[in-house]
Order: structure tokens, then C-alpha cells, then sequence
């Protein structure tokens, strides 16, 4: 997808993704929905900070191939079965022998998720799943290996859309954004005196395969989309990626329970310029 506006921003965030200082060296991450987009992106960022990256992803063939471009470990995993869950967190410990950072990024945005009044249950019920239950598992696997180093940082994948309303709906998944800010507040909170923290990460839309798909097949809607935002284009991956990079870092290390907005402007957007 072209972006002709907002191009010099976009070189410079490659410029400094060149110069990435090194605050993960020998931290153990585990990154789901790692072998593509936003996930893939991270990979990267978190090896060249010197991370050591297990990527997960139900994708077998690009996530073999994100863990062996990062020189790191694959593992195949349905994000949704309880059991796959805590065998991925279990051999991140084992192969690397601690748990620092989990990036629970993983997530689906069907097309049949639409309008409240065309959305089918089953349909409600897997982005939820998916997008939702996901992450309690992933942070419920988490937490027990960062107790036992006594630090830890998770960062789960939100969404701009939990905190604005749209007229071209995607009912579950934004339900489902709104309940992975409102769980990562509250685990923040909780675990906050045992060196634990828990973010949220709130990206607008970015421009990921997934993004491309979507939009592809409605124009309009993208056009829609890209109107509401200030900086006039959807975000790189890499810009997301080094957003969690700091959320993952001591750089960030007294935020927990918090919203991390990255989202060109659209949410403190009225008008936006011509």
C-alpha cells in the first residue's frame, strides 16, 4: 500500500532503526504472531538490541523463518489452547533458562467480524478468542516464570480502537482491544511490587499484511481510515517495533498499568490538517 504523505518521517524512523542502542542484551523474549508484521518487526528490533527471541506464531513456515533471520527460537503455537501456551513459555525457559519480556501481540481481524447487526456468534466468539483469551493465557503462562527472576515485562497488543468509536464497525475486535487494556491495567496494578510490569501498546493502523488484505479488498474503507489521521499515513511496522523495544527496556521501568498510544494522532485528533 503507497503512502506518499508523511515519507520523511518514515526515513527517518529507518535512519535510527540503523543506530538501535543495545538495552535487551541477554534478555529472554517471547514474541507471539511473531512471524509477520508488527511480531516480525519486533524480532528484529529485539535481537539487534541484543535479546534473545523466541517467536511463536501458528505459522509454521514464516515463523521458522523469523526465528532463524533473528537467530532465534521457533515455536508453533495455537494461542487460544491452554496447554501450547504454557509448552511455549516452558521452552523459552528451558532453552534460555528465564523469561524477561512476553509480547503477547498475537490477533485476527476476519472479515466477517463487521457491524453488530451482520457479526454471527461464532464469528464474535473467535476474535475474542483469539485477540482476548489469548492474552490472558499468554500473561497467566508468563507470570510465574517472572516471579521466579523477580522482574519481568509484558506488553500486549491493544488498539487505538479501544478508545474511539467507528462507523465502519468491527464489533469484536474492538471489544476485544478494550478488554486487553482494561486486563493490562489491572495485572500492572497487581504485580506491580514483584518487579513485574504490564502495558498495553495501542497502535493506529499500521501497515501490515493484515492491514493490506483488509483494505485492499474495500478501498473506501481505507480511505476513510487514513483521512482521521494527522500525520497522513499508516504506520511501518518498525515504528511499532520500537515503541515495544521501550516498553520492553528499563527505559520505561516505572510505567506499568499504563496505555502506550502510537497512533499518529488520530486520538487527539478534531480536524485534521489538509
Amino acid at each position: 500500500m503507497t503512502q506518499a504523505a508523511g515519507q520523511p518521517a518514515a526515513q527517518n524512523a529507518e535512519a535510527a532503526a540503523e543506530s538501535v542502542v543495545r538495552r535487551l542484551v541477554d534478555r529472554v523474549a517471547v514474541i507471539t504472531g511473531g512471524g509477520s508484521g508488527i511480531g516480525l518487526a519486533t524480532a528484529r528490533r529485539f535481537a539487534a538490541e541484543g535479546a534473545k527471541v523466541v517467536v511463536a506464531d501458528v505459522d509454521a513456515t514464516s515463523g521458522q523463518a523469523a526465528a532463524d533471520e533473528v537467530g532465534g527460537t521457533f515455536v508453533q503455537v495455537d494461542v487460544t489452547n491452554p496447554e501450547q501456551v504454557e509448552a511455549l513459555f516452558a521452552t523459552a525457559v528451558s532453552t534460555y533458562g528465564g523469561l524477561d519480556i512476553a509480547f503477547n501481540n498475537a490477533g485476527i481481524s476476519p472479515p466477517d467480524d463487521d457491524s453488530i447487526l451482520t457479526t454471527g456468534l461464532e464469528a464474535w466468539r473467535r476474535v475474542q478468542e483469539v485477540n482476548l483469551t489469548s492474552v490472558f493465557l499468554c500473561c497467566k503462562a508468563a507470570i510465574p516464570h517472572m516471579q521466579a527472576r523477580g522482574r519481568g515485562s509484558i506488553i500486549n497488543t491493544a488498539s487505538f480502537v479501544a478508545r474511539l468509536g467507528a462507523a465502519t464497525s468491527q464489533i469484536s475486535y474492538t471489544a476485544s482491544k478494550g478488554g486487553v487494556l482494561a486486563m493490562s491495567r489491572e495485572l500492572g496494578v497487581q504485580f506491580a511490587r514483584e518487579g513485574i510490569r504490564v502495558n498495553a501498546l495501542s497502535p493506529g493502523p499500521v501497515n501490515t499484511p493484515l492491514l493490506q488484505e483488509l483494505f485492499a479488498k474495500d478501498p473506501e474503507r481505507a480511505a476513510r481510515r487514513l483521512v482521521h489521521i494527522p500525520m497522513g499515513r499508516f504506520a511501518r511496522p518498525e515504528e511499532i517495533a520500537a515503541a515495544v523495544a521501550f516498553l520492553a527496556s528499563d527505559d520505561s521501568s516505572f510505567m506499568t498499568a499504563s496505555e502506550f498510544l502510537v497512533d499518529g494522532g488520530i486520538c487527539g485528533a478534531y480536524v485534521t490538517p489538509l
